[in-house]
């Protein structure tokens, strides 16, 4: 095969002999509609593990509470209930039918009418928020004033700055508490490879790196169900994690601003009959794209949109000495010149371990790439051992941040506009 420009190795070669050598083997992911959710990433499990034993780490258990249980039943998705150290101790959903099912998958006995009585009960250590995006704020700051762990599904917050600046305050005040946002592209084969490869310098400086985020919608159908209607016709960018990820969960640096646009549905749909009723004005753009200066002097791009085409949450970095083109999930990507080689031959001979740990017996790595239960096992192992979370409330708010201010800059004609710091 002909070698890449300026690599020093053709992609074969580097699988056969790079990785290989490392017992790095290609981890080919596809997205998949089917399915009784229908919903993209859910059947998306492939993932790849090193060859490696499980050990128990720990003989205590985590009484964990789970809320939420709607279209995406995200509250059973992420495996709490099969974990060796964990212990569903309540749930709890508005609806009862929701709740019944919730506490039938989590084989668990003990329900809650809602959150609010939930954070009372003083045998729970830990709340797992599978809620509605505009709540996630809000509900973490509860629990986290009611002395208890926290973690919720994305985003960290939802069309207000300001909660992002109450739930870091929130944070900030209970050190001894974790957080966790559970942005499933953290655990993906492609960026948690990256993450690795960066943190040993193979990279160096990266100079461009891009995310990208689309979920296809045919004109005229409905949106995904949602409470109170949350996601009808909501600003892409307000959901941008799952792309932002690919830039925060790699160098754990943050986005200085933000110019966007946006671009209006296809023809034959008019956004403005459909009113979003978290937003304080109707969205008009059915995606919205952005290009962002990053706080280690490089530039980053974002794209999110419903728009028709690959459905794809993926990205990519070009750095001094070497990138990696994640192209729909997929490893094989790396390219680098000589020096990036030789930072990576000698990454790996120094111990670098590129694919991820197994899983204790009977949890699975789930959907969004195998992504669900090492998120779950994740915020465990960090509630147990005192570790951070992978996932932490710096890198969630940059990851979150960006979206809400590539919206208005969008709404501005593309105005840049330089995205706040937080107080931690």
């Amino acid at each position: 095969m002909e070698k890449e420009q300026n690599s020093g190795l053709s992609r074969r070669g580097f699988l056969g002999s790079g990785l290989a050598a490392a017992g790095f083997s290609v981890s080919l992911m596809s997205y998949l509609y089917g399915g009784d959710k229908n919903i993209q990433g859910f059947n998306e499990t492939e993932t790849d593990t090193d060859d490696s034993v499980w050990k128990p780490f720990s003989d205590k258990k985590v009484r964990v509470g789970i809320v939420g249980y709607g279209v995406c039943r995200f509250g059973a998705d992420f495996g709490f209930q099969d974990h060796p150290n964990v212990e569903v101790a309540a749930v709890s959903d508005l609806f009862a039918d929701r709740r019944d099912g919730l506490a039938a998958a989590c084989r668990c006995e003990k329900t809650y009418d809602s959150l609010e009585e939930m954070v009372k009960d003083d045998t729970i250590d830990a709340i797992f928020l599978a809620t509605d995006a505009p709540s996630h704020a809000r509900q973490s700051v509860m629990v986290l004033e009611h002395g208890k762990h926290v973690c919720h599904a994305v985003p960290a917050f939802f069309g207000d700055p300001e909660d992002g600046h109450r739930l870091a305050e929130a944070v900030k005040n209970n050190p001894g508490l974790k957080y966790m946002m559970f942005e499933t592209s953290a655990f993906r084969d492609d960026l948690y490879a990256m993450e690795k490869l960066y943190a040993a310098g193979v990279f160096g400086q990266i100079a461009y790196s891009e995310g990208e985020y689309h979920h296809p919608r045919s004109i005229g159908d409905p949106y995904l169900g949602s409470y109170k209607g949350w996601r009808d016709n909501l600003p892409p960018m307000w959901y941008p994690t799952h792309a932002s990820a690919y830039y925060v969960g790699i160098t754990h640096g943050r986005f200085l601003d933000v110019t966007a646009r946006g671009v209006r549905p296809q023809t034959g749909e008019e956004p403005r009959t459909v009113q979003n009723p978290f937003d304080t004005c109707v969205n008009p753009f059915g995606g919205e794209f952005s290009l962002s200066r990053t706080s280690d002097g490089g530039l980053f791009r974002l794209g999110r949109s419903n728009t028709q085409g690959e459905g794809i949450e993926g990205g990519r970095v070009r750095g001094q000495y070497a990138g990696f083109d994640s192209h729909n999930a997929r490893i094989e990507g790396f390219v680098g010149d000589a020096e990036g080689q030789r930072r990576l031959e000698a990454a790996l001979a120094g111990g670098l371990k590129l694919k991820k740990y197994p899983l204790p017996p009977g949890v699975s790595p789930g959907g969004h790439g195998g992504s669900h239960g090492y998120l779950m096992d994740n915020f465990v192992r960090a509630i147990l051992l005192d570790q951070p979370t992978r996932v932490d409330i710096r890198d969630s708010l940059h990851m979150t941040a960006v979206g809400y201010y590539a919206h208005l800059s969008a709404l501005n004609d593309g105005e840049t506009i330089t995205i706040p710091e937080y107080s931690f």
